[in-house]
């Protein structure tokens, strides 16, 4: 069971990023998807959680409008397509996946999350 995570690198304000997370071993339809960051300093939060089977989507405020997640079940892998980037973006980015369908504040919690990747860094210069 493994997760790639890639994509990052640096950009400046404005620019955009696509992250993709590749899944091994399981099928990420299985639970539910989320994608972490961790700026420096920082506690881990969840940017991004897709729910199995529906695709529903939640997406933390702070990048509502600017990140966008999805996923591509033949290849099985998840993307987060990341616009506008801002200097506060800049993070390592983790994909996580949970062997459950999560919903509301259960999404949010790492914990809930099984397997993780590597991380991937992006950074956002002004």
């Amino acid at each position: 069971v493994q997760l790639q995570a890639s994509g990052g690198g640096s950009v400046e304000t404005g620019g955009s990023l696509r992250l993709s997370c590749a899944a091994s071993g399981f099928t990420l339809n299985s639970g539910s998807t989320a994608w972490f960051r961790q700026a420096p300093g920082k506690e881990r939060e969840a940017v991004s959680v897709i729910r199995p089977g529906s695709g529903t989507t939640y997406y933390d405020e702070s990048v509502k409008g600017r990140f966008t997640i999805s996923r591509h079940y033949v290849k099985n892998t998840v993307y987060l397509q990341m616009n506008m980037l801002k200097p506060e973006d800049t993070a390592v980015y983790y994909c996580a996946q949970s062997r459950r369908t999560l919903i509301g504040a259960l999404r949010l919690v790492s914990t809930n999350y099984h397997y993780w990747g590597q991380g991937t860094l992006v950074t956002v210069s002004s």
